[in-house]
């Protein structure tokens, strides 16, 4: 027995971050030591019965598990629910922080790059028995795919299922002979001192909850509501062992607790539920409600789905664990299996993966851009833009599909194709009548349909799955108070308890969250309008006269006492009023950031890998044409300086032409009286001096020549 809850335990959990690991992790962080001991009856009785199995209490640090342990990978943040984190760069290091951990948790169940480690970790443990300075327990937490190629309990009966007493006889799928070896070496290592050292293997059904594991493909595909069907691979009979994350952790809470005998215990719950009953429950509940069975080949086409989910999908058991039901105390979240706990099971998925929908009502008079703003809010939240004419169509557009004669189904999409067939016939009368009064009203309303239809169509639009998973903007509807009370308040409401309680009673599922209110004045909105290309005007409401009559009518809906408006401060769900003539932004980007600024962060999966490398190659591709662009630019400023240099350079050339073309002329000018100067008094006198001087040639000639001159000088007046 364990001992009683004075003191806290140190746990290691590898992983901490993967799916696995987060949820045993987080669950064991909030567990009292010895808690599984006590009887069902009496915690049931600490809490309180609208709690869910789901959410454990949190508790005090004293007598609680203290969770460590690694990370699958470095960049990801600690998780809240663990104690340490060790970041181990050798095994000699993570040996040391493995023997300060009473209870050591391996699992193995969604990377097999782990089983090495887990096998090395019990192995250097099982060295170091002599030194433990308390008793350890080893739990190695294994998959249900290492019985997957056993031989039948009863070959004559084959729903007789595998139970926990069978495991000596259970074989291996081939993908995980390795699951198998470690399981054998870590039953085996405990069995030398199973005083200070004991060991103990979990078979684990195929987990599910809490965001999913390896059955989330097919809930993503539902979600995004991008496919007609969701694929289930072959025929789809095999029987799938699973079992609640949270369900899990509670068995090795309990081994923890309780260390029992058998120490090789099958962990699933009491479904036995095929791969085709699981998808078409997804389908239903989170997708477009069909199936399609296609050939196992096609399964490797997906990039999502790993060989080992492949397997995983592909096994064929029928397995009960009796037990867990003997022996351990679960209060369990879903024993009944992911069918019967589906409306749970989805709730966990969508707020464990943060996948909330976004809903939008955009109000506001015709011209002044709704529906491009709801365009961009809906590539932005990935939401679907719900508008009134495009309903209209394409409800009838259904409904004339549905009276339309049928062709025979093929076999691909199974039971499911013959019950919606079924039920399909059933409402064909229903729908002629229906197509026929719509008709009719069309026919009396000058091709307008009454309110009554219209809000009818819009309202099961917004119950559609597609606009329960991810969202809606509501494009310009409703119009008045009335349509957004039919439209929003609850069927069953009776009116005197709404007078008496002021809030009407709304449908929780479809009113919207938040109410964008786009204003702008009567000239502003007529001068937008005349400003626009013919092309765009052309057949729309945006024609003068109709433009001009719509307008009138938006103010006249909206000066009363009750208004859309008005319906919405009822339900306190205060618009958000936006002045479009304020931005000066005909593009509405600026528009569209202030109700982004608002309404906050998208709530879906974010951008797919291919959808990234679309907008990588879009951003590489703008990014080269921005640097050719730049280098043309660059090239022609280079060019023009070039030219601008030259011409200013023979332009300076001309310049010192013509600056030294009037020196010359200048010093020319200047010379003139120089020089007649110097002919008339200086150069007589100086040539004959200088004949004088060649024809005697005296020995100093300078001195002759200065003496010749200072005695012919003539007289200067």
């Amino acid at each position: 027995m364990a001992a009683g809850p004075a003191r806290s335990r140190r746990v290691f959990l590898n992983h901490l971050d993967s799916y696995c690991g987060r949820s045993i992790g987080e669950y064991l962080s909030r567990c009292v030591i010895g808690a599984s001991l006590e009887s069902i009856e009496e915690e049931e009785e600490e809490e309180d019965e609208n709690n869910s199995a789901a959410e454990v209490s949190s508790r005090p640090k004293e007598g609680v598990y203290q969770i460590v342990g690694t990370l699958s990978k470095a960049e990801s943040a600690k998780p809240r629910f663990a104690e340490e984190i060790y970041a181990v760069s050798s095994r000699k290091e993570l040996l040391r922080h493995l023997l300060e951990c009473e209870i050591v948790l391996y699992n193995i169940t969604e990377d097999a790059n782990q089983i090495e480690e887990a096998t090395w970790a019990a192995s250097a443990l099982h060295m170091e028995i002599e030194h433990f300075a308390t008793p350890k327990l080893f739990i190695l937490i294994s998959t249900i795919m290492s019985w997957a190629k056993s031989k039948l309990p009863d070959p004559e009966d084959p729903e007789i299922p595998f139970t926990d007493e069978d495991y000596r006889r259970r074989k291996s799928h081939p993908n995980f002979m390795e699951h198998i070896n470690a399981e054998k070496l870590i039953l085996k290592l405990g069995k030398t001192n199973k005083h200070k050292f004991s060991t103990y293997v979990v078979a684990s059904g195929h987990q599910y909850g809490a965001g999913e594991g390896v059955l989330h493909y097919f809930f993503k595909i539902g979600w995004l509501s991008e496919t007609p069907t969701i694929p289930v691979f072959g025929d789809g009979n095999n029987f799938i062992p699973t079992i609640h994350v949270l369900d899990l952790a509670a068995v090795l809470q309990n081994i923890a607790d309780h260390r029992p005998r058998s120490h090789y215990i099958l962990a699933v719950d009491v479904s036995m539920h095929t791969l085709q009953e699981l998808i078409k429950c997804i389908s239903k509940n989170v997708g477009p409600g069909k199936i399609e069975k296609i050939p196992k080949e096609n399964a490797f086409l997906s990039k999502e789905l790993t060989q080992m989910h492949l397997d995983m999908l592909l096994v064929n058991l029928r397995m009960e664990s009796m037990f867990l039901k003997e022996t351990f105390n679960i209060k369990w979240v879903a024993q009944a299996g992911l069918v019967e706990n589906i409306e749970q099971i989805v709730k966990e998925y969508k707020q464990s993966r943060g996948l909330l929908p976004l809903k939008v009502c955009i109000h506001g008079p015709p011209g002044v851009g709704k529906s491009t703003i709801a365009e961009e809010l809906c590539k932005h939240y990935k939401l679907h833009h719900i508008k009134i004419n495009d309903v209209i169509s394409e409800t009838i557009a259904n409904l004339e599909n549905i009276v339309a004669p049928k062709e025979l189904y093929s076999d691909s999409v199974g039971e499911e194709g013959e019950d919606d067939e079924e039920e399909e016939g059933k409402n064909v009368e229903a729908t002629h009548e229906l197509l026929a009064r719509i008709k009719e009203s069309m026919e009396q309303n000058a091709g307008h349909l009454d309110d009554q239809y219209v809000v009818k169509f819009v309202k099961d639009k917004l119950k559609s799955m597609p606009c329960r998973n991810q969202g809606y903007v509501l494009d310009g509807f409703p119009e008045t108070y009335d349509q957004a009370k039919d439209l929003f308040n609850l069927e069953s409401e009776d009116e005197e308890e709404e007078v008496k309680g002021k809030i009407p009673k709304c449908d929780i599922l479809i009113i919207p969250e938040f109410v964008i209110s786009l204003t702008a004045s009567d000239e502003f909105l007529i001068n937008r309008i005349i400003n626009l290309p013919e092309r765009i005007v052309a057949g729309t409401h945006y024609a003068q006269d109709q433009f001009l009559q719509s307008l009138n009518l938006f103010r006249e809906l909206n000066t009363e006492d009750k208004t859309v408006l008005n319906y919405f401060d009822e339900l306190e769900i205060h618009p958000q009023f936006i002045d479009v003539a304020k931005f000066e932004d005909p593009e509405n980007r600026f528009i569209v950031k202030e109700i982004i600024k608002e309404t906050g962060e998208p709530r879906n999966y974010g951008l797919t890998d291919a959808e990234k490398e679309n907008l990588e190659r879009k951003a590489a591709e703008e990014r080269l044409v921005k640097e050719a662009q730049e280098k043309a630019e660059r090239e022609r400023k280079e060019a023009e300086e070039r030219a601008e240099r030259m011409a200013n350079w023979e332009e300076w050339n001309k310049h010192l032409e013509e600056v030294k073309r009037q020196e010359q002329e200048l010093l020319e000018a200047q010379s003139i009286p120089l020089r007649n100067y110097l002919m008339k008094n200086v150069m007589p006198t100086l040539m004959q001096g200088i004949n004088e001087c060649c024809k005697i040639r005296p020995d100093d000639p300078v001195d002759f020549l200065a003496e010749y001159l200072f005695k012919n000088s003539p007289d200067i007046e």
